[in-house]
């Protein structure tokens, strides 16, 4: 999840005396990662040899010293959400050995707050990519990625433990649901940049990363987890289950440009992940 200061600069990512040879590794671990937050990344030099990768050709901010372009990569636009606005596209299942071990806690606590467990464990999938020990640079903690303020909002005492964090994340998308009259895209995005960024732009805020995410989301939703035979087991059937969801929040015709707030917390772990 990201942080609850949307504002905070996690786009770009520095690091110092990297060889050719590393910066080739790097770019081509980011790939996959990268594609579903921006269509470009530059590698940028400053004067004095340090390296700045970046979604951005002009980096603000801190940045400005990095004036040589070394290399640009570019990549295709997501095809996940194709602005029909009852289609979202085909996701990739995910290739973690342990998509499935969380099942039964995704079951529990959906039955426990009314929430489709489906649509847990979409955002499972896009949070932390099933690893109960992923931590983001701007503090997310493990399978949802609860920040440790929204963690103590709803009372998970060890956001470590898998079946408190899952308790935890479902407690909060039950009560995004509730407080935006059961619009999916409303909770998904609430729960991504915060419900007071949804309210203030009466919307899915138009920060890049958060329409990314909930267009990711709702890709996995539809084409891997409506129908995920390890959640039908004993749960019953969401009240706010998903049909055609309606899309009056905003997300079809719309331009995903860049501005000073669509900071990607995601595109920042990918590489933080890749660089450890």
């Amino acid at each position: 999840m990201k942080s609850d200061n949307p504002m905070i600069n996690v786009t770009t990512l520095v690091t110092r005396c990297l060889s050719p040879l590393l910066l080739t590794v790097i770019t081509s671990s980011l790939a996959f990662s990268v594609t579903a937050h921006a269509e470009s990344m530059y590698i940028k030099k400053s004067n004095d040899g340090q390296i700045l990768l970046t979604n951005r050709s002009e980096p603000s901010g801190n940045f400005n010293k990095f004036t040589k372009t070394v290399k640009v990569t570019h990549y295709k636009k997501s095809k996940m959400y194709d602005g029909s606005g009852d289609s979202y596209g085909s996701s990739s299942a995910s290739s973690s050995g342990s998509r499935n071990s969380y099942d039964s806690y995704i079951r529990a606590s959906a039955q426990r707050h009314g929430v489709d467990p489906g649509l847990i464990k979409a955002m499972m999938h896009s949070e932390s990519a099933f690893n109960p020990n992923a931590r983001s640079p701007v503090g997310a903690q493990g399978l949802m990625q609860l920040m440790p303020a929204t963690a103590r909002r709803f009372k998970v005492s060890n956001p470590w433990n898998p079946a408190d964090n899952i308790e935890g994340s479902a407690k909060y998308i039950a009560w995004l649901m509730k407080r935006f009259n059961n619009n999916v895209e409303f909770a998904v995005a609430g729960y991504n940049a915060g419900e007071g960024n949804v309210d203030k732009y009466n919307g899915i805020p138009p920060f890049k990363e958060t329409r990314n995410y909930v267009k990711n989301v709702m890709s996995r939703y539809h084409s891997l987890y409506k129908n995920d035979s390890g959640l039908s087991g004993s749960t019953m059937n969401a009240s706010n289950q998903i049909a055609n969801p309606s899309l009056s929040s905003g997300l079809q015709n719309v331009s995903y440009g860049t501005s000073s707030n669509s900071n990607s917390a995601s595109y920042a772990n990918s590489a933080y992940d890749a660089l450890r």
